[in-house]
């Protein structure tokens, strides 16, 4: 027979919280007739409850601000402890904000907030918390801006599953290791990851792909193959959040790596890679408004995203490798990012400005250390290596930001990009007496898009950019510019583009096929006879294809192709968080402009391996 309702329960409340009506009402049946009937009824009470919950906490807000304005107000005479009725009170409204776990149990992050008085000192309030191994839904789903976003404009795409390797490459913070500091909430993220490659080349680059540095046959290297591991990826991330209003939030993100090598780092001993900045940026976000501005380092506008214009909810490669995929757009820079979105998060216009830099070739020229020696007697510089607590390495001569501009759309079916960028490439050529500044305006444009095929299971991802001077947002990092024999900037044309299929057959399982490829133009010229710039024809290749040849070997990178497959495997999920392997197998290959004695070709196998923890996952 039913069992009749175990316990009802009864909340004291204040005039404050007059939204409460005096009680609430908690009636759960142990044992039901119609089992369905029974769930349904629990599920909207539980429903009922959060909302419940969220006023309340809008209204202890609200009394913890009464107190502090009466105590200032009352000066010195109200220092002292609080009366049993005001403690009774912040601690029923405390509990109130414990919101149920779907077991009805209340096991979510708990706030205990006593304000706490010195004499001579201003009125604060000093919060503990105490944080629970496995917060609830509410706790977490509720903080997260871009998750709101990216459901509410569904398009059968979705926000990244936080336990895809996707989600990862972009900085998802997990379900676990988020607490509250006061208003604040604090979500802890990142792995530890221990990566390795078997490779029939020695590029001595680890896990990262640097296709520039395929060896020709001239090299040694060519004919040795190479084994590296490293847990040099490993990351760890940090999100704050606050909510001004209900309108409005602030939050900030950091994300770190090893990936950094120190000029003490070595491979025989103790393999000390240093910390390194990924991320670190300021986030308003304004729901009234549909306003959103970013400021920071992060990924470049110019990265394909899946829904809207979001942070961390960029379109990344699943791939081992960290530089990811051959013709993947990216960076990781400097940016003032503004994003207003239109039709309930349907459509999304956004505009950056972005650091600038500028990726030269010197070919046929003598560079010393970003200046360069002209045939006529000048100078042009390109370049400077960093001072002070800048890395010693060049840093270009930049006249302007990249500007950059984005239009998203998320119908019901697929999410749909095309952005531009504008660049400025400038140098300076010099002679005893004078000089000359040269500017050579250039830019592209590009986009991309997600096809569901399957919704949620099996994804078709598509994406390309092409102009001038900009083929340092490629992963393989092709030149930007040249120099004519004058020393006048040279813009290069660039085109890259990638294609891959995504599937999640399972939960614990995901499963990719990818291309990508990334093509450079030529700029040569010719001063008195002699050959100048990318890909000049009057370059020799005569010993690229000779193993320790006396033959030069230009060898200047017309493209690069790569063609992958990979798997990964979520073994251990569980309290504990989620343990995961993976493994992939990519082959790459680098074709030269053609030049005096050929046109060079190299390639390159390589399997990659990885065990990776994620303790908030």
């Amino acid at each position: 027979m039913p069992v009749r309702p175990t316990f009802l329960r009864r909340t004291r409340c204040s005039h404050v919280f007059a939204l409460c009506a005096g009680t609430m009402l908690f009636p759960f049946s142990a044992l039901a007739d119609d089992q369905s009937e029974s769930l349904e009824l629990m599920e909207k009470q539980i429903a009922r409850i959060q909302e419940q919950q969220a006023q309340l906490t809008h209204a202890l807000v609200g009394l913890q601000k009464q107190l502090i304005a009466k105590r200032g107000a009352l000066g010195s005479s109200s220092h002292g402890a609080l009366s049993t009725e005001t403690r009774r009170k912040i601690t029923e409204a405390n509990r109130a904000r414990s919101p149920l776990a779907e077991d009805g149990t209340t096991e979510g992050t708990q706030h205990v907030i006593v304000p706490r008085h010195h004499a001579g000192a201003e009125t604060e309030i000093t919060p503990t918390f105490v944080t629970d191994n496995q917060p609830t839904r509410t706790t977490v789903i509720a903080h997260r801006a871009e998750d709101i976003i990216a459901h509410t404009a569904d398009n059968n795409v979705g926000p990244h599953s936080r336990e895809t390797v996707g989600a990862q490459a972009t900085g998802a913070v997990g379900d676990r290791g988020v607490f509250h500091l006061g208003p604040i909430m604090l979500a802890l993220g990142g792995f530890i990851d221990t990566g390795s490659v078997l490779q029939n080349r020695h590029t001595s680059s680890g896990i990262f792909n640097y296709w520039n540095g395929i060896p020709y046959k001239n090299d040694p290297n060519h004919h040795t193959n190479s084994f590296e591991g490293s847990a040099r990826y490993s990351r760890i991330s940090l999100m704050a959040r606050g909510d001004i209003n209900r309108k409005e939030a602030v939050s900030g993100f950091f994300e770190m790596d090893f990936g950094a090598g120190a000029a003490t780092t070595d491979a025989y001993e103790s393999n000390s890679y240093a910390f390194r900045l990924r991320q670190a940026y300021m986030a308003y976000d304004n729901s009234d408004y549909n306003f959103h501005v970013l400021a920071g380092q992060a990924w470049s506008l110019l990265t394909p995203g899946r829904a809207g214009i979001v942070p961390r909810q960029e379109s990344l490669p699943e791939t081992i490798e960290s530089s990811m995929l051959a013709g993947q757009t990216w960076a990781r820079q400097w940016q003032v990012r503004i994003t207003k979105d239109f039709f309930k998060h349907r459509l999304w216009v956004g505009l950056s400005i972005e650091n600038p830099q500028t990726l030269y070739d010197a070919s046929g020229f003598t560079n010393n250390d970003g200046t360069v020696s002209l045939p006529n007697g000048h100078y042009a510089t390109i370049t400077k290596d960093g001072t002070g607590l800048t890395n010693d390495a060049p840093f270009s001569n930049e006249i302007a930001p990249d500007v950059i501009a984005k239009v998203a759309y998320d119908p019901s079916w697929g999410h749909y990009e095309i952005e531009g960028i504008a660049h400025f490439v400038h140098d300076r050529v010099s002679w005893v007496g004078g000089g000359h500044n040269y500017t050579a305006p250039t830019g592209g444009g590009g986009g991309s898009m997600i096809l569901p095929l399957i919704p949620h299971k099996v994804e078709l991802r598509l994406a390309g950019l092409a102009g001038y001077g900009i083929g340092r947002y490629g992963s393989v990092m092709l030149p930007d510019a040249t120099l004519s024999a004058l020393g006048k900037p040279k813009p290069l044309l660039s085109i890259q583009g990638t294609a891959g299929i995504v599937a999640h057959p399972d939960p614990t399982l995901d499963v990719y096929g990818y291309f990508g490829t990334q093509w450079a133009g030529k700029g040569g010229s010719e001063y008195g006879g002699q050959a100048y710039g990318y890909g000049n024809h009057l370059f020799s290749n005569a010993g690229c294809n000779i193993e320790m040849s006396s033959l030069p070997c230009a060898g200047n990178t017309r493209s690069v192709m790569e063609a992958t497959v990979g798997a990964w495997w979520r073994f251990f999920k569980g309290r504990f968080g989620t343990v995961e392997a993976g493994t992939q197998l990519a082959w790459s290959q680098r074709e030269a402009w053609s030049g005096e004695g050929g046109k060079p070709s190299t390639s390159m196998s390589q399997i990659f391996f990885d065990f990776r923890y994620l303790p908030f996952q």
